[in-house]
């Protein structure tokens, strides 16, 4: 499955051009004209946030849509900026030392479309993270990322488009040299990696790659999320999944999903907000 990132390439690029004028302080109260904007015209995305509601038991107005394009707004402002200044961000770790000792071992990391996902490699600038991607974003946006200076040379991009056996060889070799492997779990790049797990009491589909990956190279899984708390301020939360070998394989991943899945109901329970998977999820073919 693939999914257009929202967002424009003019609106960002105009976005960091203020930001390199004017500072964050500016593009951070910029970010309430420009929801507005969104507001307005992205009919599409209040639909689907209605039925994303709906299925957590959640209220849904008009103004907890404006606050959900924002604070979606203001992460997107944060991938790019924090890229070139990645002192300026604060990430508060619960339960710090358990976390970096699990990531110096290498594991794979379960990222999700929460929060400030995409400064994940900012939090860790000590630590090499290999992120599996491939993610389908607009021409304009595309151009904009690849102009911003990238200071933090830890982190390496592994493109899906590459073909299954560059990117497993990479991977392998990730792990073998106890790298970090990133991927997201609540999206697969391709239907035969789907598979349905319980989520807010309604099956939906999530990536079961990460977790076939973890089975076969006895790697550490662990569930991450980046919860936006103020301006360039970021609580991590996380949890960590183990899978036994000697369990057969098919009854290990399972158990390994529905807690990862279960771990993101908890958190986007807490800031429904900060979800930005902006489509019809749980409407997605379910592939048992």
């Amino acid at each position: 499955m693939s999914t257009k990132q929202r967002g424009s390439g003019w609106s960002i690029n105009l976005v960091f051009n203020f930001y390199k004028l004017f500072g964050y302080t500016f593009v951070y109260y910029l970010m309430y004209p420009v929801t507005f904007f969104y507001f307005i015209v992205a009919t599409n995305v209040k639909e689907a946030l209605k039925d994303y509601y709906k299925h957590i038991d959640k209220p849904f107005n008009n103004l907890v849509y404006f606050h959900h394009l924002r604070h979606f707004a203001i992460t997107m402002c944060d991938r790019f900026i924090s890229k070139i200044h990645p002192q300026d961000y604060t990430f508060l770790i619960e339960n710090e030392e358990k976390l970096l000792q699990t990531l110096n071992g290498g594991c794979i990391l379960l990222l999700s479309h929460f929060g400030g996902w995409a400064t994940a490699g900012n939090c860790f600038k000590d630590l090499k993270i290999n992120i599996v991607m491939q993610e389908v974003i607009r021409d304009g946006i595309k151009r904009i990322e690849e102009k911003v200076p990238q200071t933090n040379d830890n982190l390496h991009i592994i493109n899906l488009s590459k073909g299954t056996a560059s990117v497993s060889l990479e991977i392998a070799n990730a792990l073998l040299n106890n790298e970090i492997i990133a991927m997201m779990s609540d999206r697969a790049s391709e239907p035969k990696n789907n598979q349905a797990v319980d989520f807010f009491a309604q099956k939906a589909n999530f990536n079961k790659n990460p977790f076939v990956i973890a089975y076969k190279t006895e790697k550490p899984l662990v569930s991450i999320a980046f919860v936006y708390e103020k301006s360039q301020c970021y609580r991590v939360k996380f949890t960590q999944i183990t899978m036994n070998k000697e369990s057969h394989q098919t009854g290990e991943i399972q158990n390994a999903m529905r807690a990862n899945a279960d771990f993101l109901a908890n958190v986007v329970s807490q800031n429904p907000e900060q979800w930005f998977n902006l489509y019809h999820f749980w409407k997605e073919k379910q592939c048992a």
